[in-house]
């Protein structure tokens, strides 16, 4: 039979507020902090540090640490707050054997936050005390009691986000626009709440679209901001192209307002993310004073759309992206020959020149003097057939660009597609209530989606085809109103170069053909 000796302990065990090692003073810090910056609650943290402060060099079996205090910080998560990360450091490298803090939810509102960080710091020796539930964490019952508590805590974040959520939605439901007015270019905050126009603001926005109107790209309208000196919202001397390309895009400049065009999917952290049909949007139309009339920032949409993207083409170079090659139909570039002696210079020519998997193309290489030259011989030939040009607009706008008919088409397929859907959706419910062939219910269901696919393609075809010939419609009608009044030029000049010139081809010395935003074409020679 086997001989079993206890052996007793020494020691009692920890009690919740004891010390192993009672000639050893507990080295103990607080945790205090407050969730907004309002005056009420500016109080109540001086008062947390006050209280902690005196309360624990009140005990003499504690030696006082510090009060780690953050403010103005939601407790959802541990990220930003400093004052807590702070503690937790010097907790974990020894400086700390108990941590006191008023409650549960002051700590940390995010159960798994608040269990991982009592658990790392219990194996380093450190407890913690929540001192309105009277929690110690040393205790045995302590962690399911604390795991409880964090988790109503939790639940009572999710609530009061819900419930925030819901009376921003409510809002939105009633038209009511909020938006962040010291990082939005062009508005103040109104004495009611709304948007009222900054004139200063207005002229930069204003800028923007013309030159956008005029042909310059979003680069070069970033490029020529920065050089002019004008510091962006945010103070910035930068002007990026996505800055440039945000304020094209958005409604508020015509007077409308989109509302909800992001949303947070989790409220522990608090991460936005693009609205893309998760949730419903609500749109304002009239909300407040327009910056740019609703006809041309339609007009600007228009552009973007059929461009495809705000940049339209790139390049800072006045000459970028307007010069092709005719052989291979790539774009020109900018080269340099002689860059490190006195011969240097600036030439353009075909990208795939030297390509050899496309062939080498033949066509010449122009310098920057070169080109600016024959723009100006081109402007002026097509001013000397002013007449015959002008005569063919109407022609043009009223049959080639003629959308009525395919906006009816549109409508056509339209209503045949919202037919298909009310077909399938009797289909999916008749094979839930009645029983029937499955096979000849799969076949139904597979025409119904093969038709509506063959009509969703059309419909964008068509859509595409209409979008087209309004940008096209406009263009012209904004190139006539300054080609009717346009004198014989004697020099380059930039602002015709970049609103009147849509692309230039290059098929050889004799033949450089230029096309304008018209349609109109000129042929000219070195």
């Amino acid at each position: 039979m086997k001989n079993v000796t206890t052996i007793p302990a020494k020691l009692n065990s920890l009690s919740s507020a004891e010390a192993a090692d009672t000639s050893r003073k507990r080295r103990v810090a607080a945790y205090a902090r407050v969730s907004t910056e309002q005056e009420q609650q500016q109080t109540s943290y001086a008062a947390q540090v006050s209280y902690y402060t005196n309360y624990i060099q009140s005990r003499e079996d504690w030696e006082f640490v510090n009060v780690y205090a953050d403010e103005g910080i939601s407790g959802l998560n541990t990220k930003g707050r400093e004052a807590f990360k702070a503690m937790v450091s010097d907790a974990l490298a020894g400086k700390i054997d108990l941590i006191i803090t008023k409650s549960v939810s002051r700590f940390a509102r995010n159960t798994v936050d608040s269990l991982t960080t009592i658990r790392e710091l219990k194996e380093y020796g450190v407890e913690c005390y929540f001192e309105k539930e009277n929690i110690w964490t040393f205790d045995s019952k302590g962690e399911l009691l604390l795991t409880i508590m964090s988790s109503i805590a939790q639940e009572e974040s999710r609530s009061i986000s819900e419930n925030v959520r819901w009376g921003q939605r409510k809002n939105m439901e009633d038209g009511k626009v909020s938006l962040a007015y010291s990082n939005f270019l062009g508005y103040d905050k109104g004495p009611d709440g709304g948007l009222v126009i900054n004139e200063e603001q207005a002229v930069i926005v204003r800028r923007i679209f013309s030159m956008f109107l005029r042909g310059y790209t979003c680069t070069q309208i970033a490029a020529a901001l920065t050089k002019d000196g004008i510091p962006t919202m945010t103070g910035k001397k930068n002007w990026r192209l996505g800055g440039i390309a945000r304020i094209l895009k958005n409604e508020k400049y015509k007077g409308d307002a989109l509302l909800q065009k992001t949303y947070t999917p989790d409220f522990l952290t608090k991460k936005e993310k693009i609205n893309r049909g998760e949730v419903p949007q609500y749109y304002v139309k009239g909300d407040h004073e327009a910056i740019i009339e609703p006809e041309v920032f339609d007009h600007v949409q228009r552009l973007l759309a059929a461009y495809g993207t705000a940049n339209r083409k790139s390049g800072v170079s006045i000459l970028s992206g307007k010069i092709c090659c005719g052989d291979c139909g790539g774009g020109y570039g900018q080269k340099v020959w002689h860059s490190n002696d006195k011969y240097r210079k600036v030439i353009w020519r075909c990208n795939q020149k030297y390509d050899k998997e496309k062939g080498k193309c033949k066509t010449p290489h122009l310098t920057e003097e070169q080109v600016k030259h024959l723009f100006v011989t081109a402007v002026n030939q097509l001013i000397a057939q002013r007449l015959d040009i002008l005569d063919s607009y109407d022609d043009i706008i009223g049959t080639v660009l003629f959308t009525d008919k395919l906006k009816e088409k549109l409508s056509a397929i339209e209503a045949e597609m919202a037919e298909l859907e009310m077909q399938n959706e009797d289909l999916i419910e008749q094979n839930a209530t009645v029983t029937l062939d499955q096979k000849e219910y799969s076949k139904k269901r597979e025409a119904i989606i093969e038709r509506y696919n063959e009509l969703t393609q059309e419909q964008q075809r068509i859509a595409r085809e209409i979008n087209d010939r309004e940008v096209r419609r406009e263009t012209i009608k904004r190139f006539r109103h300054e080609f009717e009044k346009l004198e014989p030029v004697d020099e380059f000049d930039e602002l015709l170069w970049v609103s009147m010139l849509d692309k230039l081809t290059v098929c050889s010395k004799e033949r450089i053909v230029f096309r304008f935003r018209d349609g109109s074409e000129v042929s000219v020679g070195v």
